[in-house]
């Protein structure tokens, strides 16, 4: 099974457990999800799946988000921009950049920085057991990706 079946089969499996039926405009939903390789908002998506479905409605797409969040199929992100973003829950954890300019988002990991918050978390006598990392910044003329922080898949 290719990644993006097996990522909707996994959102199919959650929205059965809640027990949900799966119709084949929430299935669109799922695929379209999937597919995705960046952060879309509610009305991304529903532009992606109406593509496909004009009889699609924005409602369904926001129903159905709520439902993969509160079952844990997928994260929202609500990014300073104030538009609520989603992406697959079931990723490594990774920490975001997000450019001020484009309203691009970009994924990262650092083991640095994760080794860090553990450190400041332990000295004031904490254990971390989950966190949200989010960097807001604009890209500086003339510069390229560092290639010692490694960008999530």
């Amino acid at each position: 099974m290719k990644g993006i079946d097996k990522r909707v089969a996994l959102f199919e499996e959650e929205l059965r457990r809640a027990g949900l039926r799966m119709t084949q405009q929430r299935r669109l939903i799922l695929r379209v999800l999937a597919e995705a390789d960046d952060h879309p908002d509610a009305k991304g998506i529903f532009t992606r799946a109406f593509a496909h479905d004009p009889t699609l409605s924005l409602s369904t797409v926001y129903r159905t988000m709520k439902l993969l969040e509160t079952q844990g199929a997928i994260e929202r992100h609500a990014f300073e921009d104030g538009v609520s973003r989603y992406e697959h829950a079931d990723q490594h954890h990774h920490d975001h950049l997000i450019d001020v300019e484009t309203g691009q988002v970009v994924e990262f990991s650092s083991p640095e920085i994760e080794a860090l918050q553990a450190k400041i978390a332990a000295e004031l006598g904490y254990e971390i057991v989950r966190h949200r990392l989010e960097l807001y910044g604009r890209k500086m003329p003339g510069t390229s990706k560092r290639k010692d922080v490694a960008k999530a898949d």
